[in-house]
């Protein structure tokens, strides 16, 4: 009953929870891998799970697998090293794990595009599927590039840790702003970039799985690798293909009046927290007296992609429920506090890096708090089970 109670805590009040009854999914997808190749296998696909099967449970089971692909890295790789040849210190990760990551990635995406239609096909659609959904995909903005980094290793033939950090932000930036925008224009445009990034990484750690991460280690032109290409790959999906569509498409809004016309500084207000988490996050990267960047890049990629996911979510929960958006996120606070703290622990990396596991382990227990309360709660007032349909 007491850890029953844990999670029962009311974020949402009565103005979310009515917004969240007069909400309707609305978006559109126009990526042709979509609609000629995944969408028809999905629809045929679905076919063969019960009905009986609960869309969510269909969702978590699918970001499971995105989860335990970054486990199984982190076991066998955690430093980022085993794939890169001037460390020979560290053994190479076995092809096997490269294939396996490969097939988990896949039935993480293709679960991921199944849940929705099995909410249609079973009459279950409705808010809390899409909350829950979009949640967790926020979450997965962080394990996918941290995933990716294992195959080109640290050093020789790839990018810095810190560089590796931009990319994470560099995908961070794109999703959040397709809810931005969908926060200001009432409608979801599903960006290319999300099919041909898990599509993308899916050939890629398969066909490591067969040649060996040194397939990648070779230089295309002067001093361009295979890893740089990704890289920038990375800024040309989001800063040429995304981003200018998602400020065209809020600017059409207003034009066109089909938006939700707010005022200026309101529109703005979801890049507040946003913007503040991304000052913080690189002074600190880049004033650590110890760089702990460089002593554990992957507890800086967990701690920071949860901090984003709580952002993001928050901002999730705004536009669905219409209503005004949070302008700060208590966890920037957290994030403050650790950085003044780093600041006394010069020529101390243990004592800095305890700090940042401290910090990376209060923002995952606050995220998971905040994310089982809101969807608890949600069920609650629409009467019905997270992971199971309830019968009629």
């Amino acid at each position: 009953m007491a850890f029953s109670n844990l999670f029962n805590y009311k974020y949402l009040d009565k103005h979310h929870l009515n917004g969240f009854e007069k909400y309707k999914y609305s978006s559109i997808d126009t990526n042709p891998i979509g609609i000629y190749l995944m969408h028809p296998f999905w629809n045929k696909l679905v076919e063969y799970f019960p009905r009986w099967l609960a869309p969510n449970l269909i969702t978590f089971v699918g970001f499971l697998f995105t989860v335990l692909s970054f486990v199984l890295l982190s076991i066998f790789d955690y430093n980022y090293y085993a794939s890169s040849l001037t460390h020979p210190d560290y053994p190479p990760l076995p092809k096997w794990i490269f294939t396996l990551v490969g097939i988990y990635i896949f039935l993480a995406y293709t679960l991921d595009g199944i849940d929705g239609k099995q909410a249609r096909r079973t009459g279950t659609a409705g808010p809390v599927g899409e909350l829950f959904d979009h949640g967790l995909d926020s979450w997965t903005a962080m394990f996918v590039p941290a995933l990716l980094y294992s195959i080109f290793g640290r050093s020789d033939f790839s990018v810095s840790p810190l560089r590796m950090y931009l990319i994470c932000w560099n995908v961070f930036i794109a999703f959040y702003a397709s809810h931005w925008e969908k926060y200001n224009t009432g409608v979801l445009y599903l960006p290319w970039s999300y099919d041909l990034s898990m599509i993308g990484t899916t050939i890629v750690f398969l066909f490591t799985g067969v040649y060996g991460f040194e397939f990648w280690k070779v230089y295309l032109y002067g001093e361009v690798t295979l890893g740089i290409l990704l890289e920038l790959t990375f800024y040309v999906s989001s800063f040429v293909s995304n981003l200018p569509v998602v400020i065209y498409n809020v600017y059409h809004s207003y034009q066109t009046g089909t938006g939700k016309n707010r005022p200026l500084l309101e529109a703005l207000r979801p890049l507040f927290p946003l913007f503040s988490f991304i000052v913080l996050s690189f002074y600190w990267v880049k004033t650590s007296p110890n760089d702990v960047m460089t002593l554990d890049p992957r507890a800086v990629f967990i701690s920071t992609g949860t901090i984003f996911s709580n952002i993001c979510c928050r901002l999730i929960v705004a536009q669905m429920s219409n209503t005004r958006c949070d302008a700060f996120n208590w966890l920037l606070v957290a994030q403050g506090v650790t950085i003044v703290l780093s600041s006394f622990f010069v020529d101390m990396p243990v004592a800095e890096l305890c700090l940042l596991y401290l910090f990376g382990l209060v923002a995952v227990l606050a995220h998971v708090h905040y994310g089982a309360c809101v969807v608890r709660q949600m069920c609650k007032h629409f009467k019905i089970k997270v992971f199971k349909i309830k019968s009629k």
